[in-house]
């Protein structure tokens, strides 16, 4: 019986070096990007000029109203980016079509750019695999074993949740597979509710929906 174990256990021992090995190495890419950034802001300003940061490659999108009212292209464009129920939320790579995508449905979400603390929050706290196939059924997993994503990512060199993070945050080369492996997140109603003004207002009118920008952290953080 002993016999048995050694192999798998030996195997599972190997694995965590790697994926704690891989931890430290983006967590070192990071402190390098941050760095990077203040160097910048400093050199610009001796030079007096302004530091323009480089646009955001992924935003996260939350669905915030219900079915009511809804025209056929919403509700098909609402699909397509797989939110299908209120209060789920997704990341989704910009760019031009995807801009056009969250323009046509603009009063029905609300999105951001999340930084790298949301990012992992939301995929440790709220992250579930998709596991399946269309033709068998998909299955709901919870991301509480590295084993669940190194089975369904490996191939893109994925065997950990700090590769999930890291593939997510930084746009990396399979950001599609990485997505599509991630079930659209499960979110509460915000704490303390929405706010007064109710979700049809755009958020530069003091409402909910819209382009958030970087305040989207704080939004998420009351939904989770």
């Amino acid at each position: 019986m002993f016999d048995q174990h050694v192999a798998p256990m030996a195997a599972r021992k190997i694995a965590k070096k790697e994926h704690f090995k891989r931890a430290e190495t983006y967590a070192a890419e990071y402190r390098e990007a941050a760095r990077n950034t203040v160097e910048a802001k400093r050199a610009a300003r001796k030079e007096g000029k302004f530091y323009v940061p480089a646009g955001a490659k992924v935003a996260f999108v939350v669905r915030i109203r219900g079915i009511n009212g809804l025209a056929p292209k919403v509700r098909k464009v609402l699909q397509l980016l797989r939110l299908r129920q209120i209060h789920n939320g997704v990341f989704v790579k910009l760019n031009y079509s995807t801009l056009r995508m969250l323009q046509r449905v603009e009063p029905y979400i609300t999105y951001g750019y999340p930084n790298l603390k949301t990012t992992r929050e939301l995929i440790y706290k709220r992250g579930f695999g998709k596991v399946g196939s269309r033709a068998k059924g998909w299955s709901r997993l919870p991301l509480s074993d590295n084993r669940v994503i190194e089975a369904n990512l490996s191939k893109q060199g994925i065997i950990c949740m700090e590769d999930l993070i890291h593939e997510i945050y930084t746009v990396g080369p399979s950001f599609k597979q990485a997505n599509h492996f991630l079930w659209p997140f499960k979110l509460n109603s915000p704490k303390g509710g929405f706010s007064k003004k109710g979700k049809l207002i755009h958020v530069c009118e003091g409402g909910e929906a819209g382009n958030r920008g970087e305040l989207m952290d704080g939004f998420v953080r009351k939904m989770l």
